[in-house]
């Protein structure tokens, strides 16, 4: 589907007739807009075909909100895998809505979409802010995740049940897709709950949204491994480094840490297929050439050259085939065979990475996210995720969101530039 057929609009829940509480910040127009596109070309071509021009609706603080916070109750739920910032989020919801708009009832619901489901026996924590006035100093999320889908009727049922006005979603695809089903729901029903949902993805993979939370600190922390790699291949006779990072589908972990640590010199991704053999000649000639070499390898890369995966974990994922051992027993596998000694040196850090503390641009991009949230939904925006397009925060409805995968092109510019940067073969098919 083209993106002038996409839907750009988000919903809202009617009217906003309430005055807001804030003073001192500077109000959203209701008619500013971003613009998809921003290359000439790509909008002359637009206005040429007589085609209206893609664009997002702007956040922001709006002067008439649509609920009274003197009566209104939220929630939070965080959903999926652990990554580096739940905790600045969740912090500045509630710093945002106590302070900002002057609602005292915030819920957090523990173990994602499960906190919501009666048969858990979760009991949802009612926060305060000196409650949440360090939590952004810890990793990990004080309310827990979990993966998977729950009955999206039952869910329903416990916000109306108490009187929930608004749900904020932290978490990435499968997470949004839940937070949909429960917008339906709630239109389905006539229900006035808002659904926010605030883009949580170590892989950055979310579409129409430039940076989701946790990404940069992921790549700061990848970089201190291939350093390690770098130190430990350089430090033996034909040594190498090879480092496995977090990326499924897209490879933007993967290719940022070898942009920024240009002594990576093989960077493997999802997008870009391989065969074993010519990847494997290719680290013979660099070895032979320079006496020892690092490889970085996404999660996802290489699928292909292993046995067919067909188990799923809760969320409806494939249980991914570990390409990082695979490529470890292989190369050691190679060079044995043509009589090469080689030392090589295999690290995984997926997990510590994951339960990092956000860095300081993380955590500045996880307050923002949570402001742009509260303010979405006091202004009775709904069944929409807080996006980040062209360094401007945005609105952007779920559907946008999740209907595809972000992903490196192999003939754009960006992964030719982690070409040049490892200097490796552009073709190892």
């Amino acid at each position: 589907m083209e993106e002038n057929e996409q839907k750009f609009d988000v919903e809202k829940l009617g009217e906003c007739r309430v005055l807001s509480p804030i003073s001192g910040l500077y109000f959203i127009n209701e008619k500013r807009r971003v613009l998809y596109h921003d290359e000439l070309e790509e909008i002359e071509s637009f206005l040429a075909k007589g085609k209206e021009l893609p664009t997002f609706e702007m956040a922001g603080p709006r002067q008439k909100i649509y609920f009274d916070p003197s009566k209104l109750k939220c929630g939070i739920v965080t959903c999926g895998g652990l990554c580096p910032g739940l905790n600045d989020v969740i912090r500045a919801l509630v710093i945002s809505l106590y302070y900002h708009y002057g609602v005292k009832t915030v819920f957090g619901f523990p173990y994602g979409y499960e906190g919501l489901v009666p048969k858990y026996h979760h009991k949802p924590v009612e926060f305060t802010p000196e409650m949440v006035s360090r939590i952004h100093e810890l990793g990990g999320s004080i309310l827990g995740s979990s993966r998977g889908a729950q009955n999206v009727e039952e869910m329903v049922d416990t916000l109306e049940r108490m009187n929930i006005g608004i749900l904020f979603t932290i978490g990435g695809d499968g997470t949004l897709r839940g937070a949909h089903a429960i917008w339906q729901e709630i239109q389905k029903r006539g229900l006035k709950i808002s659904v926010i949902g605030i883009p949580k993805t170590i892989d950055n993979d979310i579409s129409y949204t430039q940076m989701s939370l946790g990404f940069q600190t992921a790549v700061s922390e990848a970089r201190r491994v291939t350093y390690a790699a770098h130190s430990e291949a350089e430090g033996h006779r034909n040594g190498i480094g090879l480092v496995k990072l977090m990326g499924r589908e897209s490879g933007f972990i993967a290719a940022y840490a070898s942009l920024a640590d240009t002594q990576v010199n093989f960077c493997l991704i999802p997008e870009v297929p391989f065969k074993l053999e010519v990847f494997l000649k290719a680290l013979r000639r660099r070895l032979e050439n320079r006496g020892h070499a690092v490889i970085v390898v996404a999660e996802g890369a290489g699928q292909d050259l292993m046995e067919k995966s067909f188990d799923q974990d809760a969320s409806g994922n494939i249980r991914l085939n570990d390409i990082g051992i695979f490529l470890r027993e292989k190369i050691r596998e190679y060079f044995s065979k043509i009589g090469m000694e080689i030392n090589l040196k295999y690290i995984d850090p997926s997990y510590t990475i994951r339960s990092m503390p956000a860095n300081a641009f993380d955590s500045s991009l996880c307050l923002l996210l949570g402001h742009h949230a509260v303010h979405a939904g006091m202004a009775g925006r709904s069944g929409m995720v807080v996006g980040y397009w062209k360094n401007i925060f945005i609105h952007l409805p779920i559907p946008l969101a999740t209907s595809k995968r972000k992903k490196i092109d192999p003939e754009g510019f960006f992964w030719s530039s982690v070409l040049a940067a490892t200097g490796q073969p552009k073709n190892l098919e």
